[in-house]
């Protein structure tokens, strides 16, 4: 399970999932699991300018693009500002400019190429500059070991690219169940890595148990904080009404509740009734209900689930997003069943998240294909090439004779009697537009939204044809599809 999950289509930041699936297994086999989290001092300041263009070169970038992004970086100047006093213009050597729209993909090129320092054997994690190794074995020297030849690969790779690991901000967390025993020794340029009970990665605080309990209690007093929104706005003279609550709620507390629930949402039900008092505290500020009201009649009133079902749902819906991106990292995790067998043997161990969503899921799902995406899809620079026969090409309309035209059609149609046709057309009135399409003697017409534009009708029906195409080809039938103002509907494409 090496992977990485830089910031990219197709990839969140609610990734530890990936981390949470490592630790699981760990746990199921009884072993020790060490975690360096690093913390790259001033990262964005001090990325090396020629190691992008490097990584450009060896990327196959030639050309334009390559001159364009070392003007981008050359000659940026910055200076600093108290109250209404400059400091003076000084140049910035090295680095990639803040908060401009080509730095965090310049600087992945110019991170990216740490993982390839890091031993197989030991699982890696990347988000921008948040990097995680971690490495499990029953036996405490092989852990030391290969995080220890990790750290020096990592630490050797930052001086020749010029970055620097902070010391201080490395954090290391023991994972294991097992009783009191020693972290593991580990050094970061010769300074040992301090080792903590938990530690926030990703917005998501891990604790050396995996009870996830420091997150919980973290995210009920956040909270519990913005509910002071809430009584402020609820106010029964001048306050808002029931949907602007509900709509602060949402957008406020209920989001906060939602990030990382597909990683904390298995804590014991114990800790999570903790966030469900800030859950029905909520729904009874934004309906002004008693404390008493029962609490399925406030999520009938507010169309409002609990959050075991929200949880529930924002997992399938991150499960099959997983199942759609042939590339995601934790795709094969899914789908690998080899642990299946021992976690359903030892029911006290909480199961990936894989075995977690097929026990949600009822028989009949196990086996849905889900569709995959390609997330980058086709370039924008580049033209599609479609295939098609337009054997009015060389004519116009208003130049040509009409029995010239019916002349080459019926030539056309001679040559390809074998197929059936498909006649298309898009008409548009003062407030009324349809598109339709006629073979073997049916007509199947379309109803548009009265907006639409004569060439978006024309395009529909080709769109209604080709999918008719393809279900009678399904069934042997050979189909043909002459479309009215056919040079329209492809210039467009």
């Amino acid at each position: 399970m090496n992977a990485y999950l830089l910031s990219r289509v197709g990839f969140g930041s609610h990734d530890p999932q990936l981390i949470i699936t490592y630790i699981r297994v760990a746990f199921l086999k009884r072993n020790h699991l060490g975690s360096i989290f690093f913390d790259i001092f001033k990262a964005y300041d001090r990325t090396w300018r020629y190691g992008i263009m490097k990584n450009l070169y060896d990327l196959g970038f030639r050309g334009n693009l390559p001159v364009f992004v070392q003007n981008f970086l050359k000659q940026r100047f910055f200076r600093v500002r108290i109250g209404n006093t400059y400091s003076n213009i000084f140049c910035q050597e090295e680095g990639v400019p803040q908060d401009c729209v080509l730095s965090a993909t310049l600087f992945v090129l110019a991170i990216n190429p740490i993982l390839s320092v890091i031993p197989q054997t030991v699982q890696k994690n990347l988000y921008v500059d948040d990097l995680h190794i971690s490495c499990y074995a029953r036996n405490m020297q092989l852990i030391e070991r290969q995080l220890q030849t990790a750290i020096n690969n990592i630490v050797e790779w930052s001086n020749k690219r010029g970055f620097t690991i902070s010391s201080q901000k490395t954090i290391g967390i023991h994972f294991c169940k097992r009783p009191l025993h020693p972290d593991p020794e580990l050094f970061l340029s010769g300074v040992p890595i301090r080792f903590q009970e938990n530690y926030k990665f990703l917005g998501i605080v891990f604790d050396k148990r995996l009870t996830f309990l420091p997150h919980i209690a973290s995210l009920r007093k956040r909270c519990l904080r913005s509910l002071n929104i809430l009584r402020t706005l609820s106010n029964t003279s001048w306050g808002a009404d029931c949907s602007c609550l509900l709509r602060v709620y949402r957008s406020i507390i209920r989001s906060m509740i939602d990030y990382g629930s597909v990683v904390y949402g298995y804590a014991r039900p114990s800790y999570l009734k903790r966030i469900d008092y800030v859950h029905h505290q909520a729904l009874r500020l934004c309906l002004g209900a008693f404390r008493t009201s029962p609490i399925p009649s406030l999520y009938a009133e507010a169309f409002e689930p609990s959050l075991s079902s929200r949880r529930d749902k924002l997992s399938l819906s991150y499960y099959f997003r997983i199942l759609s991106n042939d590339n995601h990292p934790l795709r094969g995790a899914l789908l690998n069943g080899n642990n299946n067998r021992l976690f359903n043997a030892r029911p006290s161990c909480t199961p990936h998240f894989g075995l977690r969503m097929r026990n949600i899921l009822r028989d009949t799902f196990h086996d849905v294909r889900a569709h995959t995406n390609d997330f980058c899809g086709h370039p924008p620079w580049m033209e599609n090439s479609i295939s098609y026969i337009n054997p009015f090409g060389n004519f116009t309309k208003s130049d040509s004779n009409n029995l010239v035209l019916i002349s080459l059609f019926n030539q056309h149609r001679q040559f390809y009697q074998s197929y059936q046709p498909v006649f298309t057309d898009g008409s548009k009135s003062l407030n009324h537009v349809g598109c339709a399409f006629f073979t073997n003697g049916h007509i199947m017409s379309y109803k548009l939204h009265s907006l639409t534009s004569v060439l978006s009708s024309e395009i529909t029906a080709v769109y209604f044809a080709l999918k008719y195409a393809f279900f009678k080809k399904n069934f042997g039938t050979q189909l043909q599809i002459i479309m009215k103002s056919v040079k329209s509907a492809f210039f467009v494409h």
